[in-house]
């Protein structure tokens, strides 16, 4: 049997069309996803949006559904939950009708391997389930960093990831958390949930006043910076924030975009370290003890502790896929997490 699913497609920068694609014959091991819910990433698909990402850069070797190229037309997108509602001959039947998470483009109905479908965890709704690969992420940010008792730490950007990322550390036996923020819903946010103080980074006075602060108990800057806003002045500000041999650990995509980054004063006299981390591999460091799934099962754990889908600001049709990549490009303040409904649960 062929079944046609709709499908988000970039066309352009700053284009998106919903298309019609026929789905392949359900092959032994795979499955048939009905999609509950789908989560544009603020950050990753903004850009992707807006035209801002290599060429020639394939979406990401690590995902089957994303194994194509930047090419357009092009479908993009990581998290969509849903239904399994048929299966392979080699599937067990127990999987029907089970919620799933897997790492999959905005899309109505999918086919995809058994093998990447993430049961999803009794009792955690599937919205909170959307957030996986954000939570992931912030996971391995913090593994990366791997905070010390008593550090000092600053995050810059409070985006969903930002915020998971400070949800996390906030558990740590720190001396502060500091995050920074041009959006003052997200500032709120970052201290209800456990940061110190949160600033706007484009308030010289407030970053003279943090330093302040700094030397008053006998600092002389972070020991830890996350850099997670995608704003390349925010390494700057990053690197004169940073005490000796402090180290900044940057987790934003910045695409295309080319960064200029002063390294010849504070960077250089103070042995400050720049740290890269993404989430598609892990540090080899820990790859003894960790992999992949042992990493999302706390993933998972984090997710049913937090419960994110309190931050989803907007919902949209896949029909009104337009309007819904437009809202996330307008950055709003009041728009932090846009998701979209298939169907009600």
């Amino acid at each position: 049997m062929t079944i046609d699913a709709k499908a988000v497609f970039h066309t352009a920068a700053r284009e998106v069309a919903l298309k019609t694609v026929k789905l392949p014959t359900l092959g032994d091991n795979q499955v048939l996803i009905k999609a509950h819910h789908s989560a544009i990433s603020p950050g990753t698909e903004g850009m992707i949006f807006d035209g801002r990402f290599p060429q020639e850069l394939a979406q990401d070797a690590t995902i089957a559904s994303l194994a194509g190229s930047f090419a357009y037309p092009f479908r993009y997108g990581y998290a969509l939950v849903g239904e399994i509602v048929e299966v392979g001959e080699r599937v067990d039947k127990s999987w029907l009708t089970r919620k799933v998470f897997t790492f999959h483009p905005h899309q109505d109905y999918a086919v995809v391997a058994l093998s990447e479908c993430l049961p999803i965890p009794d009792g955690l709704s599937p919205l909170d389930a959307l957030f996986l690969p954000n939570m992931e992420s912030a996971v391995n940010f913090v593994m990366d960093a791997a905070p010390l008792l008593g550090e000092r730490v600053l995050i810059f950007g409070q985006g969903v990831v930002g915020l998971l990322t400070c949800e996390l550390l906030a558990r740590f036996p720190l001396t502060s958390l500091v995050t920074a923020d041009p959006i003052a819903m997200r500032r709120e946010m970052s201290t209800r949930i456990g940061a110190e103080r949160s600033i706007d980074p484009n308030d010289d006075n407030a970053w003279r006043d943090l330093q302040d602060c700094l030397h008053g108990h006998g600092a002389d800057g972070f020991d830890l910076v996350v850099e997670l806003s995608g704003n390349n002045e925010a390494l700057n500000r990053a690197i004169d924030m940073t005490g000796f041999s402090g180290r900044i650990l940057v987790g934003s995509w910045y695409g295309s975009k080319r960064v200029d980054i002063d390294l010849g004063g504070h960077f250089h006299r103070r042995r400050i370290q720049l740290l890269s981390s993404q989430v598609s591999t892990m540090n080899p460091v820990l790859s003894g003890r960790w992999d992949k799934s042992r990493r999302i099962a706390l993933a998972w754990h984090w997710l049913d502790a937090v419960m994110p889908a309190r931050w989803i600001t907007h919902r949209f049709t896949i029909d009104q896929c337009k309007q819904a990549f437009d809202t996330n490009a307008g950055k709003k303040d009041a728009a932090l997490q846009i998701i979209f409904d298939y169907q009600d649960d």
